[in-house]
């Protein structure tokens, strides 16, 4: 069988003007990881989202391994649902970004303050009671990943795959493969590490999920490099 890595980002950017970028953190968790693989993991292709910071894991990661890695072909189907609109569909003031970073400095621990937020927010999102509200709704979106892993493995062609994606793709494929509840899939999107792989097995239709969230990679070098968000 062959082998779908599928890796969530470097830490990306939160709280700076463009959030789709690699944070300075992000960019050593994939070299990290790119070390890491470099001992492991003869991919045939790279596939990633259409986001910058999919874009410049890969960059990173290519660094670390020390090798030529295929060209990174784009599948925007494994890209990220709209966080900030998920968030602003709750909290319809946060879309001033001075605004929510002043109603979190109230909070005195503001990144748990805003993680509450978040997670009710995406309650909200897959309850279905709003879905007018939203531009992509959670069936739309899980319907989005899905059809995108059948396009990677229709591409694979047998290949070992590095996908660098993000959490929410990875939970769903999580969910599809292990016939996940959407309120445990919620759960699960909120322990993806940031450059931590997940590896699907798969056979002409026999998919399995035999990893979830490894990073390991950076516990070794540093506990202190693992991050959420």
């Amino acid at each position: 069988m062959a082998t779908l890595y599928l890796i969530r980002h470097g830490q990306a950017s939160f709280g700076q003007h463009n959030y789709d970028q690699l944070s300075p953190l992000g960019w050593k968790q994939g070299r990290i990881l790119g070390r890491w693989l470099a001992d492991r993991v003869r991919p045939g292709l790279v596939v990633g989202g259409g986001l910058r910071r999919h874009r410049e894991t890969v960059e990173a990661i290519a660094t670390g391994y020390g090798q030529a890695l295929p060209d990174m072909q784009v599948l925007a189907g494994l890209d990220e649902f709209d966080h900030l609109e998920v968030v602003e569909r709750l909290r319809p003031a946060w879309a001033d970004r001075a605004v929510m970073a002043r109603d979190l400095a109230s909070f005195p621990k503001p990144a748990r303050a805003f993680q509450q937020t978040f997670e009710q927010a995406m309650a909200r999102w897959l309850g279905g009671d709003h879905d007018h509200e939203y531009r992509e709704t959670w069936p739309a979106f899980r319907a989005r990943v899905l059809a995108a892993l059948d396009t990677l493995i229709e591409r694979a062609d047998g290949a070992d795959v590095l996908v660098s994606t993000s959490g929410g793709p990875i939970a769903v494929i999580a969910q599809h493969l292990l016939a996940l509840s959407d309120a445990k899939t919620l759960e699960v999107n909120n322990v993806i590490a940031n450059t931590s792989v997940s590896r699907v097995l798969y056979s002409g239709p026999r998919r399995t999920l035999a990893v979830f969230n490894n990073y390991s990679h950076l516990e070794a070098e540093d506990p202190a490099l693992v991050t959420y968000r």
